[in-house]
């Protein structure tokens, strides 16, 4: 009897094991922002931030972080890039009608062809240092 349990629960592991493997997480990393910089309409002060995100193409859910509390929620573009980025980077841009303030359009994660587009970069955009999650 019990080396037929034993059987049963094998057999079950066994089938549940392949998709548990198969199951993603949501892909995630830090920001560290040093300057106010607006995700939409919210405002992001200088600190540090983790960013996470589900999903491909231009259909990617971003949850945007702080001290375990969820600040932003939105949307953006997976882009892959041809070349790894030699650096993680957010890149900002002047927000429209507004040129002194900032909003984020990309973030690049280092050693990694993947980047999270939010909006088209401006002309005179750029780029702040940004430390990857583990």
């Amino acid at each position: 009897m019990n080396s037929v349990k034993y059987l049963m629960l094998s057999a079950v592991f066994t089938l549940l094991l392949p998709g548990v493997s198969f199951a993603k997480t949501a892909d995630h990393g830090t920001m560290r922002l040093d300057q106010a910089v607006e995700v939409g309409s919210t405002q992001l002060q200088p600190g540090t931030y983790k960013v996470e995100w589900n999903g491909t193409g231009t259909d990617v859910h971003v949850s945007i972080m702080q001290h375990n509390q969820t600040l932003v929620t939105t949307t953006a573009q997976l882009k892959t890039n041809d070349k790894a980025a030699s650096q993680d980077a957010v890149v900002t841009a002047p927000v429209p009608n507004n040129s002194s303030e900032k909003q984020i359009s990309e973030i690049d994660f280092s050693k990694h062809k993947d980047a999270l587009i939010f909006n088209s970069t401006g002309v005179n955009s750029n780029s702040q240092p940004m430390t990857r999650g583990q």
